[in-house]
């Protein structure tokens, strides 16, 4: 086969009765585009494992369970969720853990039983984890030991019905149970709850981070996490077809793909297009305890990894990795990333020592239940500063901060509209309204689209950073300093980094002959805010912090100066 342009096999693929044909679904009321043939629901799609019964399907550390274990286990749970601890449909079922083997059996188990599932981010604090399990009306709680413990004083103030704890090796608190103890002898039984679902019913709240604080619960649906398998697969089999290459047989047995697991299951990335995608394709999913880029070329080399990527700094800690010239890695064959902004450079870095890899870039949001924007292969190194072209059934558009279209070739708001757009926010109608316009979701990101529709982010309308895949909203932060009595005022910026993307640092003004070190007001902000949104710097002056004719800090103007104080250009 010849190569053929973007379009041309866009309109291959998506043609009537060709492989991801397009219909149009009334969605609450507003005509979108879909996939015809997307899954209905995730039941669908764990039904289907029963074909890869003898594949393996996870693999941490020395542990692994094939397809036919994880069934079975997630069978058995799911029953017990249904007919031990009566949960129904709709009730939220939460999950705090680190990507242990168990995680994808709790929120599997979850969706079969018919709750709404609720990953919460292991990297939060008790409070902030509290504010999830409260805010969600979560009347069930997974989590690790770790986070079992972490949660201690707040269960009395949660209406938590039942907490199971994983891998717990310490006294639990009380009236918490271990996940072994529970779930007893698997045994053979295979029988699910009898629960129906259909493509709008709700299926997992992700928080995102909110600019005033508190964060907010992206509420998905069946269809939104479904759909967006299908998305994956439509920009893979096009890429194949833009560089002239034979399509895969779909009658024929497809070899299993391994996957190395680099991001957190509770991401919408790492739960939506990994581990809902690979499941469906009858993948191997390899986890590690922590990402270390040593750890990773050693699991590439040893489980024969075939993709791998997360956000763009895990792929820079690979290739600078001093392990990485002596390791075999021969067997990737895809190397693929979003989250965060890409260098160009990384792209002619991933051709020139990952040769038989295609690369690829993302774009999307925790409200579009992962990808808007695919660029790979052939058209992201024709590309690489931009974040790719829609998926079909996505459009796009650039508005005004009147929501009104901006003119041909000017920046704008991206407004994004599809069958991956939630429903909305949970529990927060103000929000909801603020953000999503007739099915058009307000992503908060400035960008321009060329000619061929190429979308370019250019800025984030929301005063945001993003530190190696993680948003950090920076009034979050900068309420965390204001409670220091010691801050009169304070301004929190990204940091250039090479490998993060962007650090977390801050100017802050102090009041007069106070005593206090960068150290003290960084553990002061840790002590309510996760890790890594804890300044790595922070400048003190006694001076106050230079602002418009609003009121507003000059941000671009205090970045500048606060970065000349630290030696970067």
């Amino acid at each position: 086969m010849t190569e053929i342009t973007l379009q041309q096999a866009t309109e291959l693929l998506t043609a009537p009765n060709a492989p991801f044909e397009i219909v149009e679904t009334d969605i609450r009321g507003i005509n979108t585009r879909t996939w015809k043939a997307a899954p209905d629901n995730l039941k669908e799609i764990f039904l289907a494992t029963r074909d890869f019964a003898d594949r393996t399907y996870l693999v941490y550390e020395d542990d692994r369970m094939t397809y036919a274990e994880h069934y079975l286990a997630v069978a058995r749970w799911a029953r017990i969720l249904v007919e031990e601890y009566g949960i129904q449909k709709g009730d939220r079922v939460a999950i705090a853990m680190r990507n242990y083997p168990e995680w994808p059996v709790c929120f599997w188990a979850a969706s079969i039983a018919g709750a709404i599932v609720v990953p919460l981010n292991a990297w939060w604090t008790a409070h902030e984890l509290a504010y999830g399990l409260s805010d969600s009306g979560a009347k069930f709680l997974f989590a690790d030991g770790q986070r079992a413990e972490l949660l201690r004083d707040h269960y009395k103030n949660l209406k938590l019905e039942q907490v199971i704890a994983v891998r717990a090796v310490d006294e639990l608190p009380p009236g918490v149970e271990h996940y072994a103890d529970v779930l007893g002898e698997v045994g053979t039984d295979d029988s699910l709850p009898d629960i129906e679902f259909a493509p709008e019913d709700e299926a997992t709240i992700f928080y995102t981070s909110g600019t005033t604080g508190n964060p907010k619960g992206a509420l998905g649906t069946q269809r939104n996490i479904c759909g967006n398998l299908v998305s994956l697969m439509f920009s893979a089999t096009r890429s194949l077809l833009r560089q002239g290459e034979e399509l895969p047989d779909p009658s024929a047995e497809r070899e299993q793909q391994v996957a190395l697991l680099s991001v957190p299951f509770f991401h919408a990335t790492g739960c939506h297009s990994v581990l809902v995608a690979n499941t469906l394709l009858g993948n191997k999913l390899v986890m590690m305890h922590r990402w270390n880029p040593e750890r990773a070329l050693e699991l590439i080399e040893r489980e024969k990894i075939t993709s791998f990527g997360g956000v763009p700094s895990m792929v820079w800690q690979v290739l600078e990795s001093p392990d990485f010239a002596h390791t075999d890695t021969s067997s990737l064959t895809a190397v693929g990333y979003g989250g965060a902004p890409a260098a160009p450079e990384l792209v002619a870095r991933i051709q020139e020592h990952f040769p038989d890899a295609a690369p690829s870039n993302g774009y999307g949001l925790t409200e579009t239940s992962s990808v808007t924007t695919v660029n790979a292969a052939l058209d992201y190194i024709r590309k690489p500063d931009s974040v790719g072209v829609p998926v079909p059934v996505c459009e796009v558009k650039l508005m005004d901060s009147e929501g009104q279209p901006t003119p041909e070739g000017e920046i704008g708001e991206l407004w994004i509209k599809g069958p991956n757009v939630v429903k909305g926010y949970w529990n927060n109608p103000e929000a909801t309204e603020k953000s999503f316009t007739d099915g058009w979701l307000h992503s908060g990101d400035l960008a321009t689209i060329d000619e061929e529709g190429f979308v370019y982010i250019v800025d984030r309308a929301k005063d945001m950073l993003i530190r190696g895949g993680e948003n950090v909203y920076c009034v979050e932060v900068e309420n965390a300093l204001y409670d220091h009595p010691a801050v009169m005022d304070a301004a929190v910026v990204g940091i250039p980094d090479h490998v993060l993307g962007e650090e977390v640092g801050a100017v802050v003004q102090i009041t007069p002959d106070t005593d206090v070190t960068e150290q003290e007001l960084r553990q002061f902000v840790a002590s309510d805010l996760a890790s890594f949104k804890v300044p790595v710097k922070i400048q003190f002056r006694t001076e106050p912090l230079p602002r418009n004719a609003n009121g507003k800090i000059l941000k671009a103007e205090v970045k500048e100066k606060f970065l000349e104080y630290l030696g970067v250009s």
